[in-house]
């Protein structure tokens, strides 16, 4: 059982205080503290602790025994970590995006290679060769945009937006994909007309304080807020998506082509060992129209939270892909063991306590993170201990 220590990603939408609190780090710059990353992956690799002066790249720990620390299971089907665990303190919305499937992630990588982009161009789309299908856990009051809004619930939004009226023929005679195309495609003189109208409406209302969060009005206002220079034609997905309100301990899976977007709050992020992201709108990093539109599932969805069991102490979130399930756990006073039939990588999110493995124990305190090899037997003791562990089901 190997501590671990995580690298953190200072993109501007995220929060200043949630993420060095957890981590108990200084943050005297003020710099936002946007997700904490936990793998193997090249934009932000994992480190181990071998001893107390030794330490080596998580990547590194593994390929020099595969076998040892994947197991043969995972080391046959991924030859490597096929998981990223993250925390994400989501101050700002986040960009609209879709995520590719494996097979067009395969195709897009090695087209963008053909073409010469550089793998960290601000113009790649296709930063490595997988997919990135997700979940993620609340740890909070957390706010989303999740797929398409059913067919006579996106209709009754747009009789009701009068400003968005306009765009009701265009869903009635070309559905999901035409009217989206039609606003991702429209020109900025055709966005701005449509939506100043709606700002000059709305916008007073925001500073007011009159919007709710349970409505779309108050998140296409604060995008307008957060991108003044010019309207953002992702404010037409804050009508068309699905608005989702989860509180702390329930979860949600995103798989390929399904748009979406966090809002605001904080979560426990688990996806494939990816960072492939096609973006639709508010954000100021690049955006292909053509390449998101070739990948997103225009289709209605219903969102349906994660079924975790009735077992208020460990809530097993099984996921329906083979690189990833997360379990969350609170410690009782009978201590928790569990043994890892893979590689896991255990985060605490509070308390204070002890693991123990066969040889030794390591002290457990809010942020640490372990990673745990295949074929360990593990006891936690330490009540109240709340943690999450991400494995390969």
């Amino acid at each position: 059982m190997f501590p671990l220590k995580g690298k953190v990603q200072h993109y501007a939408w995220g929060g200043k205080g949630y993420i060095p609190e957890l981590l108990s780090i200084s943050n005297d710059e003020n710099r936002p503290f946007a997700e904490y990353w936990l793998g193997i992956h090249p934009g932000a690799p994992a480190t181990v602790e071998l001893s107390a002066n030794a330490q080596t790249g998580l990547l590194d720990l593994i390929r020099s025994e595969p076998r040892r620390y994947l197991g043969a299971r995972v080391e046959s089907r991924f030859q490597e970590l096929p998981f990223l665990l993250k925390i994400l303190d989501v101050k700002d919305m986040l960009s609209i995006q879709v995520h590719p499937s494996k097979e067009e992630a395969l195709k897009g990588f090695d087209r963008e290679n053909a073409m010469g982009i550089p793998q960290d161009a601000p113009n790649r789309n296709y930063r490595d060769n997988n997919h990135k299908p997700e979940m993620m856990l609340a740890l909070g009051d957390f706010w989303l945009l999740h797929g398409f809004r059913p067919e006579q619930d996106l209709i009754r939004v747009l009789e009701n937006v009068e400003q968005l009226s306009a765009l009701l023929p265009v869903f009635e005679s070309s559905g999901y994909k035409g009217l989206y195309q039609y606003v991702m495609e429209l020109p900025q003189e055709g966005v701005n007309k449509m939506l100043q109208p709606l700002a000059e409406e709305i916008l007073p209302k925001y500073a007011a304080g009159a919007l709710s969060k349970h409505e779309p009005h108050f998140w296409a206002a604060r995008a307008m807020v957060t991108y003044p220079d010019a309207f953002d034609r992702g404010i037409f997905s804050v009508y068309f998506f699905n608005l989702v309100h989860l509180k702390a301990g329930e979860a949600i899976f995103q798989g390929a082509g399904l748009p979406h977007a966090y809002l605001e709050g904080q979560n426990v992020e688990l996806m494939s060992n990816s960072d492939n992201v096609l973006r639709g709108g508010l954000t100021p990093k690049f955006v292909d129209v053509p390449e998101l539109m070739k990948h997103i599932r225009f289709e209605a969805i219903v969102p349906q939270p994660m079924d975790a069991g009735s077992n208020k102490y460990e809530q097993l979130f099984d996921c329906p892909v083979d690189d990833f399930s997360l379990v969350a756990a609170t410690v009782q006073q009978n201590g928790y063991t569990f043994a890892t039939t893979g590689p896991e990588i255990m985060l605490v999110l509070d308390g204070q306590g002890e693991a123990k493995v066969e040889g030794g124990g390591w002290r457990l305190e809010k942020g640490a993170s372990f990673f745990i090899p295949a074929g360990e037997g593990v006891r936690v003791e330490g009540v109240g201990v709340r943690l999450v562990r991400a494995f390969v089901p």
